[in-house]
């Protein structure tokens, strides 16, 4: 299969340096997986299709049962992050993320406490006594995808929790990203890393991101207005509104306390805003940050020593977080292809050609 081009690949230039992979899994043990659902043409007929849709699945530290310390942060509130009242009261997270459309967010759930179980990839309380408050977020593909066919089956979600992998990931119209929008083109999944300099720690900071949100006349890439230089490729869907979403899952193996993950979850939005986001009235904004290190710090009885970065040490995985959000959308908006969905609602791919042309014009295109 030949590899898709990404941002860097086209000379877009970014601030930071990027892991081996530039992707969240440079950050060691974490494995990610995606089912993608493509299927029927034309008219929608609810229940039967078209169907563009999907799960994507993150393991913190494989398929271990080792709950990462994290926290969670929100720039606008028209979504769905489920678990997240829990990792906030205990600090922990006890599982896998999954990422999917907003209607399939009840099946996904569930699906993720029996794979768990089947696995035991829990901590019982007694004997076979467990509870799982499973991490499942949404963006909303209704403009392409039968969404309330319900196409998302819990099988679906078991297929990206198996599929999960290290190494490179799977970009654009993938997984829960399959019929999602950016900026009025075709948008999806997208990865990005930063590796720190030894100077300020060495560590790792990884981003993945479900984007579905923005309008087009705000598009910025690199600081150039490349919205209002493409006004043309537009959804025939209606107005112009910014009603999308985005998910942004930040990990780290910098040895960060709940409180420290809540702040570096809280610098999405400026990776966001970037790129010409702004936390519309009808977005659904909301990051996870949670930290690979300190293994074997949770647990049921006994009392744990773990390691603490000082937060005067945590500059280098703030700006980290921002540059590699900012690269992630960028990421999905380069990886995504043109697709055709319900009705014949077509989202366009953003054209390279015209994306580097553009990046000319304003003398910042890296050779």
């Amino acid at each position: 299969m030949t590899q898709k081009p990404r941002a860097r690949d086209l000379g877009i230039p970014f601030d930071g340096e990027p892991g081996p992979l530039n992707a969240i899994t440079d950050t060691a043990g974490i494995e990610v997986g995606a089912a993608t659902i493509i299927a029927g043409e034309g008219r929608l007929e609810v229940g039967r299709g078209p169907a563009r849709t999907g799960v994507t699945a993150i393991l913190p530290r494989g398929r271990v049962f080792d709950p990462v310390f994290a926290g969670t942060a929100v720039l606008n509130g028209n979504g769905e992050m489920t678990g997240t009242i829990w990792i906030e009261e205990s600090g922990f997270l006890e599982g896998p993320v999954m990422i999917t459309n907003s209607h399939s967010v009840g099946v996904v759930r569930d699906a993720v406490i029996g794979w768990q179980g089947q696995r035991g990839l829990v901590a019982p309380l007694s004997h076979d006594l467990y509870w799982c408050l499973p991490v499942v977020a949404e963006t909303y593909d209704g403009m392409l995808n039968d969404i309330n066919g319900f196409h998302v089956t819990a099988q679906h979600a078991v297929e990206a929790l198996d599929s999960a992998r290290p190494g490179p990931v799977a970009e654009g119209n993938v997984g829960g990203g399959t019929g999602m929008s950016l900026f009025g083109f075709k948008g999806g999944t997208g990865t990005a890393s930063r590796q720190l300099s030894p100077e300020d720690g060495g560590h790792t900071v990884g981003v993945l991101v479900q984007g579905n949100f923005g309008r087009r006349k705000n598009l910025t890439i690199a600081g150039v207005p490349i919205g209002r230089e493409i006004p043309d490729l537009l959804p025939d869907l209606g107005s112009d509104r910014d009603t999308g979403s985005i998910i942004v899952v930040i990990a780290t193996d910098a040895p960060l306390l709940p409180h420290q993950l809540k702040r570096l979850a809280r610098r999405a939005p400026v990776g966001i805003a970037r790129t010409g986001g702004y936390g519309a009235n009808g977005s659904g904004d909301i990051f996870l940050a949670f930290s690979t290190a300190n293994p074997g710090a949770f647990s049921r009885r006994d009392s744990r020593l773990v390691q603490v970065l000082p937060n005067d040490a945590m500059d280098g995985l703030i700006e980290a977080a921002a540059q590699a959000t900012e690269e992630a959308i960028v990421n999905a908006l380069v990886a995504a292809e043109t697709m055709t969905g319900r009705d014949g609602n077509t989202l366009h791919a953003i054209p390279h050609d015209r994306l580097r042309e553009i990046l000319k014009k304003y003398n910042w295109l890296a050779e």
